[in-house]
């Protein structure tokens, strides 16, 4: 057994400012891939550990356990390439896209993919099930519009993230509740306070934008027309070609676990190419590896329907694989637990208690590049604390998700952020100005809890004095 120490203060904030500029200084200035830095970032820190006393051996081990404890993400991230290659070879997400631009006006398409995308998701309690299908589909629509695709996807992960964060079924709302040691009605009546109005807010916002996009201004209606003559003769989009999406939302809605109802999506996906595209068997399960890749010769259509297959998620892979072997050190190590005991004894009040404790799991996102480690580290840090403060562990839980789920998506090394790069074809940057719940949600946390208000009860108690100094 080797003699290990604890990182002191020092080292660990020094190492953390290194990560950041590695990061920061190599992607925004130089140009740098993520992955080489990431990696770079992780061999400093494997190097400053092993001056700490850990061997290369055990470095090694607490990367695998991450990995490890992350497995179901890293093959969900497998299967939503299949389902994308098999769906539109099967012909389902062209039917979506086609029948989309059929029925969904730009003036309103924005406004109603939140709802669609919110409502798939509390149904199945999955953002990434939700973006990789329904999500997928909109984007087309909203191309095929005219509609701007960061703006799009920004409005897919909002409708997405908040069926996520408030379905009892999804596992960071249970995962935030079960760390948090507080009941899953608790933590979903704690985010109601926050996540209701934001999503109002969030409505509103898209609504208005999408004022802007009203038919012949926003989209050329010969280039829609183009659009569905091309996918009508490629395909044929009689309404069976649904059959792969309805089967994998009714899997998903009588709870079958996500990754056999993911996997019977592809199977029914790839049948239905079979059955009515008159696919080879060859042809089909190609297209489950490489994805779609006839291409029409219509650059537009061939955006969107020229994708899809495991290999298209490989980048997403390597890119998560890597930022969780890096957050695997900094967790068992301990450099994420010194960096918050220290700063958080200079908290004073149960406002900054809340602002650090968001600040600190979405720190925790983007050192780690997973939510579910944030969520269980911070969940596992902050417990006593709030217990001393007299706030409720619902409160934590929520802040859980506000600063872990909801952030996940904004940081591009993520898996939240690879994944939805990698399934939608847009960068970060890009969706990032336009995720209104996602980076509402937090600030709105922030600022109630800086007025005074940090629960629903804290409001029934202000207007219960304010009516007895009436009285």
């Amino acid at each position: 057994m080797s003699n290990k120490s604890q990182p002191s203060s020092q080292v660990a904030f020094a190492l953390f400012a290194a990560i950041v500029g590695i990061i920061a200084v190599g992607s925004a200035l130089l140009a740098i891939s993520i992955h080489v830095l990431l990696i770079i970032a992780l061999t400093l820190t494997c190097y400053v550990s092993l001056r700490l006393g850990y061997t290369l051996d055990e470095l090694i081990e607490s990367m695998a356990r991450t990995i490890g404890q992350s497995m179901s993400a890293l093959l969900v991230f497998i299967l939503i390439g299949c389902i994308i290659g098999a769906w539109i070879h099967s012909g389902t997400v062209p039917a979506l896209i086609f029948y989309g631009l059929e029925f969904l006006p730009p003036k309103y398409f924005l406004p109603a993919g939140l709802v669609i995308c919110s409502v798939a998701s509390v149904v199945t309690g999955t953002s990434w099930g939700t973006i990789g299908t329904v999500g997928l589909a909109l984007l087309g629509v909203g191309i095929g519009l005219g509609i701007p695709p960061g703006l799009v996807a920004g409005m897919i992960i909002s409708g997405s993230f908040f069926g996520d964060k408030m379905s009892p079924i999804s596992d960071t709302t249970n995962l935030a509740a079960l760390t948090a040691k507080t009941t899953i009605y608790s933590h979903i009546g704690s985010m109601l306070f926050t996540t209701i109005p934001a999503y109002i807010i969030t409505l509103v916002l898209f609504t208005l934008v999408g004022f802007g996009y009203s038919g012949a201004e926003s989209a050329d209606a010969a280039e829609v027309a183009l659009i569905q003559e091309v996918l009508a003769t490629e395909f044929d989009l009689n309404p069976m070609v649904l059959t792969p999406m309805a089967a994998l939302l009714t899997m998903m809605v009588v709870r079958v676990h996500t990754l056999p109802a993911m996997l019977t999506g592809v199977v029914v996906g790839t049948i239905v190419s079979l059955v009515f595209q008159d696919a080879s068997l060859a042809s089909a399960l190609t297209a489950i590896n490489e994805g779609y890749t006839n291409k029409t010769g219509v650059e537009v259509v061939d955006t969107l329907i020229v994708r899809g297959g495991i290999q298209s998620m490989m980048y997403t892979f390597s890119l998560t694989f890597i930022a969780l072997s890096l957050g695997g050190v900094l967790e068992q190590v301990g450099y994420l637990r010194v960096v918050v005991e220290k700063t958080i004894e200079k908290i004073k009040s149960a406002a900054s208690l809340i602002a650090f404790v968001l600040f600190s799991t979405a720190f925790s996102n983007a050192a780690t590049g997973d939510t579910y480690i944030s969520i269980i580290l911070n969940g596992s840090l902050y417990g006593d604390t709030f217990d001393r403060a007299g706030l409720d562990r619902s409160t934590l839980s929520r802040l859980l998700e506000e600063g872990g789920t909801m952030t996940g998506a904004l940081i591009p090394w993520t898996s939240t952020g690879a994944f939805i790069t990698g399934t939608l074809g847009v960068s970060t940057l890009s969706y990032l100005p336009y995720c209104f719940l996602n980076i509402l949600n937090p600030m709105l946390s922030i600022a109630l809890a800086y007025v005074g208000l940090i629960t629903a009860r804290d409001v029934s108690r202000i207007v219960a004095a304010k009516r007895a100094d009436v009285l």
